[in-house]
């Protein structure tokens, strides 16, 4: 299911970065006293009692300003208001309400999202003398908090926890179709794509409601079998704003992404890979899917075959962490190679839902112990003793081991790399962790294990 979006909104320095890294639990965002620090939107998962969500920092929110900087602030808050679910309207209770206050909730509430009302700062009776104030903006609930010292921030959570939809069970949440999210920067071809998609050899079946508020997905046929695409800003508009703004891409990224088993990153090939690329495949790493780029605009390329070469070690060197991903090369304004997308695309679902017997899994694992010693821990070897696979979409595997805090990264890219090179998973992440053994055997037990008393 898609994460609920939940953005912080509010003027600059009312506090909205200290609140979002209480709320996330860590110091992410950058904290200064300065007016305009978080120029762009951060973004993190949180969860609060069970409930999980997509939180959105944003810069500050200046109605009227000639300054450029705060005005593409501004710019960036209302593409994060567009695309949430949730708002947090954080105002300054030392500072009391200001016109820009009332302004920016007039905006809140013409956008129709549901709006939780907050103001910080409130530490003392001097600054709870200022709350009655703020009941002007004709809001029925305020809630007073200290986003530095904690005051008050349960209460909001709360708040904010009843409002969020609750989590389907996991019966509901599996799809029975693989779910593919086309992703990529503005302008790189995404309306086009899917627009080649749909020709004699493929049709629509039907649209479903996805979970986030305006996304609707559609269930496609390609010669028999059927696919969810995921609603994406290449499938259809969502508002008349600006969408020319480079990270407006991030976060329907994520949020298309969220939904989808796959994840179709197109890349301008005439271009070449950007630092956006780069982070919109980060996300889909980091999200455990399925990755394949496509080097759209294909027709636009010289010497292709020297081009693809090229192309494919840059984006090797680049995205070192998802070297793993499928490469396709296409054009979508002349449907060049695009049913190849189909082919990767039916390899990759294959490969997040491969399953490896254990004991093929162990000699592979035993022979690449052994050739390769691991390192070790406070002058002690770290003892490896066998791996298993739990999980699928993405591969996931546990390795039992004496030392868990000893398992360094190399190690464990060298325990993958091992694994890809016998198994493939061609074109999927593989999550692997470390794990005690004799916590590990508690666990299957599911109690304590118990010493034999003598004599009994």
């Amino acid at each position: 299911m898609s994460k609920p979006v939940v953005a912080i909104v509010g003027r600059p320095n009312v506090g909205k970065s200290t609140l979002f890294n209480r709320i996330i639990g860590r110091n992410f965002a950058i904290v200064e006293d300065t007016p305009g620090v978080t120029r762009d939107r951060n973004y993190a998962e949180a969860e609060w009692d069970g409930k999980k969500f997509l939180l959105v920092d944003t810069g500050g929110f200046e109605p009227v300003t000639e300054d450029p900087m705060y005005s593409k602030m501004r710019e960036q808050t209302t593409l994060a208001v567009e695309e949430a679910d949730f708002i947090v309207f954080l105002m300054d209770g030392k500072q009391g309400l200001l016109p820009a206050d009332i302004e920016v909730s007039q905006r809140l509430r013409a956008s129709g999202k549901p709006v939780i009302y907050a103001v910080n700062k409130v530490d003392g009776e001097k600054h709870e003398g200022f709350l009655p104030d703020f009941y002007r903006l004709g809001i029925d609930t305020l809630f007073p908090v200290s986003a530095q010292h904690g005051q008050g921030f349960s209460e909001l959570m709360d708040e904010l926890h009843r409002l969020l939809p609750k989590a389907p069970p996991e019966a509901e949440e599996k799809a029975e179709l693989p779910r593919v999210a086309i992703i990529g920067r503005p302008n790189v071809g995404k309306s086009s794509f899917v627009n080649s998609l749909i020709g004699e050899d493929r049709m629509i079946v039907s649209s479903v409601a996805g979970t986030t508020r305006d996304a609707v997905d559609s269930v496609y046929q390609y010669y028999g079998k059927k696919y969810v695409l995921v609603d994406t800003a290449g499938i259809r508009s969502r508002g008349k704003i600006s969408q020319g703004v480079e990270k407006y891409s991030v976060m329907r990224a994520m949020k298309g992404m969220s939904r989808a088993d796959v994840a179709l990153v197109l890349i301008d090939a005439a271009e070449g890979i950007t630092e956006q690329d780069e982070r919109i495949v980060g996300l889909a790493h980091e999200e455990g899917k399925g990755i394949i780029i496509v080097l759209n605009k294909w027709d636009l390329v010289p010497d292709k075959e020297q081009a693809f070469k090229r192309i494919t070690t840059e984006v090797r060197q680049r995205l070192k962490f998802a070297d793993y991903a499928a490469v396709v090369a296409i054009s979508a304004l002349t449907k060049q190679r695009v049913t190849k997308v189909f082919d990767e695309l039916d390899k990759v679902i294959a490969e997040r839902e491969k399953r490896v017997p254990t004991a093929e899994l162990n000699r592979v694992f035993e022979k690449l112990i052994s050739r390769h010693e691991p390192p070790l821990y406070r002058a002690r070897r770290v003892k490896y003793y066998y791996a298993t696979q739990v999980g699928i979409k993405p591969p996931t595997f546990v390795v039992f081991v004496n030392f868990p805090d000893g398992v360094h990264f190399s190690y464990i890219r060298y325990i993958e790399n091992n694994l890809r090179e016998a198994f493939g998973f061609h074109g999927s992440p593989v999550r692997i962790f470390a794990k005690k053994r004799r916590e590990a055997n508690e666990a299957r037990e599911g109690k304590p294990r118990r010493r034999k008393e003598r004599g009994s």
